[in-house]
């Protein structure tokens, strides 16, 4: 399938979460449609109350499906027992950006590391800067920022920018 899976977000009634996942998971099984839905989670993060643990749902009232969507996946969520509907304007179902899926705590994005050392060149092909050379103080995997030290009225100036934003000089 050419088409690729998203987050998207099911809105259930309160108390519903569980019941939602678990239909949808028993019908993905029974319909072999793993290719179509791909996961379901209820969100939780682990609550000290005293001297127990407990998990409390991050987002209530919501489940989230990593699926393709289409006709058939649409109806499943939407007219599964509990549930409200897809979030999204009107009838149409509106997927969680990249970094929403990410600052939820829903699935991890896994970065390669930046291929870059201080001392290699670079050229600023986006944002601001674009069209300038410099050569790469510091990098930073964590943030994805890289600092350069671009050459700016006659002076060596350090800029922080994303990596998205050079290419290395090869």
């Amino acid at each position: 399938m050419s088409e690729e899976a998203k987050w998207y977000v099911l809105h259930t009634y309160s108390g519903y979460e569980n019941k939602v996942k678990a239909t949808i998971e028993k019908i993905v099984e029974n319909r072999n449609l793993g290719h179509l839905i791909q996961k379901v989670e209820v969100p939780v993060e682990e609550v000290v109350e005293g001297n127990k643990v407990t998990k409390r749902k991050i987002f209530p009232c919501y489940v989230m499906l990593k699926m393709v969507m289409n006709d058939e996946t649409w109806y499943i969520g939407r007219n599964v027992v509990g549930s409200t509907g897809f979030v999204g304007p009107g009838s149409k179902p509106v997927p969680l950006s990249p970094r929403e899926v990410e600052e939820m705590g829903i699935e991890r994005i896994v970065r390669p590391a930046i291929e870059l050392s201080p001392g290699d060149s670079v050229n600023i092909v986006s944002g601001p800067l674009e069209g300038f050379a410099g050569v790469v103080e510091e990098v930073d995997n964590e943030t994805r920022k890289i600092t350069v030290m671009v050459s700016m009225f006659g002076r060596d100036t350090p800029v922080e920018v994303d990596y998205s934003q050079i290419e290395k000089f090869e």
